[in-house]
């Protein structure tokens, strides 16, 4: 027969020991003849999948008594305490943080926690209802009820400050995005202006018989510089309104 993760010294109904696997599952309740078995789960961190059982027996006696592995025992409350401590970690960081990377590492280290958190009050409730007579039970559950809130309120806040750096990152793109536009059409306007000029300036230049040779200078030099700026400036308010 398998090793139980429970202890052996616990007198629980055999039933117990044959429904828990080598993994420790999903978290919930197990009940006979009297006895309660919560089957739950140590808060996870890191993101990470791995999940690590925690047990707590309840007697039909009404003693509770909690154990994990490595044989650490632990009561419901310092479980419960512990949820606490990182759904506050996390809070904290979330003040803290301010771009959408550190917010997005946040809901990445949030999501299993509040799936957990919700999960761990289903199961609180699950054993009230099993046993409502147990006002321990009552007092647990209502705490569950308050770290799932908690844990649903901090990942409200990550995401809306997820959702707002990004929002500022693609609004600072967009801005840097229209700065480049309005650099790119100076510059084409500023090559559409001279662009007449050098191009005269390239053809006269390369000593082709073009009928000015006779003209006594500077004459030819300015009839080039107007021809140019003119269809510079034609050129260039074309560019213009093309871009319009």
């Amino acid at each position: 027969m398998a090793k139980s993760q429970l202890p052996q010294t616990w007198d629980v109904p055999l039933i117990f020991r044959q429904r828990l696997g080598d993994a420790v599952g999903r978290q919930r309740l197990m009940k006979a003849d009297g006895h309660l078995l919560l089957v739950l789960h140590k808060p996870p961190s890191g993101g990470a999948s791995l999940r690590i059982g925690r047990y707590f027996w309840k007697s039909p006696e009404g003693v509770w008594q909690g154990h994990e592995p490595g044989g650490r025992s632990i009561t419901l409350a310092n479980h419960l305490a512990e949820y606490g401590e990182a759904i506050d970690q996390l809070d904290k960081l979330e003040g803290q943080a301010s771009t959408a990377s550190q917010f997005f590492d946040l809901m990445s280290e949030l999501e299993p926690l509040r799936r957990a958190t919700r999960n761990l009050h289903r199961v609180l409730q699950e054993a009230r209802e099993a046993a409502p007579e147990d006002r321990d039970l009552l007092n647990f559950r209502d705490r569950a009820y308050e770290l799932e809130r908690s844990a649903e309120l901090t990942y409200g806040d990550v995401k809306n400050g997820l959702d707002f750096a990004m929002a500022k990152q693609a609004e600072a793109q967009a801005a840097s995005s229209h700065r480049m536009a309005v650099s790119a059409h100076r510059l084409n306007l500023l090559a559409a202006f001279f662009f007449p000029l050098a191009t005269i300036s390239a053809v006269l230049g390369a000593n082709v018989q073009h009928g000015w040779e006779g003209i006594p200078p500077p004459v030819p030099f300015f009839v080039m510089l107007a021809t140019g700026f003119v269809g510079g400036a034609l050129l260039a308010g074309f560019v213009s309104a093309t871009r319009k």
